[in-house]
């Protein structure tokens, strides 16, 4: 018996290291793959973003140069304060922060106030009141357009800042259904102890609720900011006077209004730079809470 072992062919065992492990090459090549996507992905999204600011450093002629020259000969910064200091540039940058934190506040503040209605209280004709509200979204805002142009004229809104700040603390649909998703995560319970303790609704509300709702109020506050600080249609229907534009609106008057000194694109693009530095402020600082808000919103249905 021994023997017929020993004539038995004698195969080695294989190297450590000579093992190739394919499942995990593959999750390794396919993470790769998934990262080399987001990355071209990532790069033509901020593609124009880099074409602005790299413009915004050129100088005139520079910018609208063929072949297209992708960095500036000499970097100009000196585009930046000839913006800041031409014609209405400041006077509009505080029309927009004006109206964007007015209609900010506002949004928030009723919309919070409608969502923890439709998630805490019963009340006949909740659901149907709660639908009619959500069908509003469905109609887009330029129907609107000429029906609000109206109203306003017939209150002789136009002109002012009313209706742009005004209608923002009636509440607005989609920050109701989103204040009301995260309300509904919150425990009732704790509404119930506290209303045993003799606290009332708006106490309970702002002693209970408010402590515990910083993710969503953060990620109402960015979107409607954004929205507010980059809106341009409705604000170019209601004012006429140029010292009332905001930001948006301005740098249309900018681009529709060159003088004989010839094309000012390099100082356009400038001033799209400095439009957008607030709105990437605010969003990567709130991210946290942004991603945290929506994520936390479809917790319960």
């Amino acid at each position: 018996m021994a023997q017929q072992i020993a004539r038995l062919p004698r195969v080695d065992a294989p190297a450590r290291g000579s093992v190739i492990s394919w499942p995990l090459v593959r999750r390794l090549l396919g993470r790769f793959g998934l990262h080399l996507l987001a990355i071209g992905l990532g790069a033509a999204i901020a593609l124009p973003l880099f074409w602005a600011l790299s413009s915004s450093l050129k100088q005139a002629h520079e910018v609208r140069q063929i072949p297209p020259l992708w960095f500036p000969s000499a970097i100009q910064w000196q585009n930046y304060p000839a913006v800041w200091g031409s014609r209405l540039f400041a006077i509009w940058t505080w029309n927009s922060v004006y109206i964007t934190v007015i209609g900010t506040v506002g949004t928030v503040l009723s919309s919070s106030v409608g969502g923890y209605a439709f998630a805490r209280f019963s009340f006949p004709g909740k659901r149907l009141l709660f639908s009619l509200t959500l069908a509003t979204m469905m109609l887009p805002g330029y129907v609107l357009l000429i029906p609000n142009y109206m109203l306003f004229w017939k209150l002789g809104w136009l002109n002012t800042y009313l209706p742009l700040t005004v209608p923002h603390f009636f509440g607005g649909a989609f920050f109701i259904f989103l204040f009301r998703q995260f309300f509904r995560t919150i425990p009732i319970d704790l509404d119930e102890a506290a209303r045993i303790d003799g606290a009332s609704y708006p106490r309970v509300f702002w002693s209970i609720v408010l402590p515990l709702s910083g993710p969503v109020f953060a990620t109402a506050a960015i979107i409607e900011s954004i929205r507010q600080w980059n809106s341009f249609l409705f604000p170019l229907i209601i004012l006429n006077a140029q010292a009332s534009f905001p930001l948006a609106l301005g740098l249309r008057y900018l681009r529709s209004n060159v003088d004989e000194a010839g094309p000012k694109d390099h100082l356009l693009m400038a001033a799209a730079i400095m439009m957008a530095v607030p709105v990437i402020v605010i969003f990567y600082v709130g991210q946290r809470y942004f991603v945290r808000g929506i994520a936390m919103t479809g917790i319960k249905g």
